[in-house]
């Protein structure tokens, strides 16, 4: 059976942050946590090593593949910021034109710093990807 590694943990998000080689980065990771905290409505959680999760929700695919994971999160990795959104919504794309400097992939949006992106469209980001997933997964 596979198992799924990135869980929700007890671990402290603070010392987590704390943790971060760059000062920088550290100052960014603690700017996107009062972000997401406040627009998502949800306590930060550790999920995994890594990942700073906010919700969750119970994903189903029709392989018979399940398992829990963040509504929207972020992680201050080495290279650049990973932000996760949901996958699979179109709201998404419209709002990461307006975004600024990003790149993205299936799952995630990485940023250099949060000086490069737009605030207010990263809150609205969090809100739509919350409702799309809440939609999408409705507590059963």
């Amino acid at each position: 059976m596979y198992e799924l590694k990135t869980k929700e943990t007890e671990n402290s998000v603070i010392e987590f942050i704390e943790k971060v080689d760059s000062p920088k980065k550290r100052e960014d990771a603690y700017k996107l946590l009062d972000i997401f905290t406040e627009t998502s409505g949800f306590p930060a959680k550790m999920w995994g090593p890594s990942i700073i999760g906010f919700g969750s929700y119970h994903y189903k695919y029709a392989t018979g593949h399940e398992g829990d994971a963040p509504l929207v999160g972020f992680s201050p990795r080495k290279a650049k910021i990973s932000l996760y959104f949901a996958t699979g919504d179109t709201e998404r794309e419209q709002l990461l034109n307006d975004f600024g400097k990003h790149t993205s992939g299936k799952a995630c949006v990485y940023i250099n710093k949060v000086a490069d992106i737009d605030v207010e469209v990263l809150k609205a980001l969090i809100k739509q990807s919350i409702k799309f997933l809440q939609e999408t997964y409705p507590n059963e």
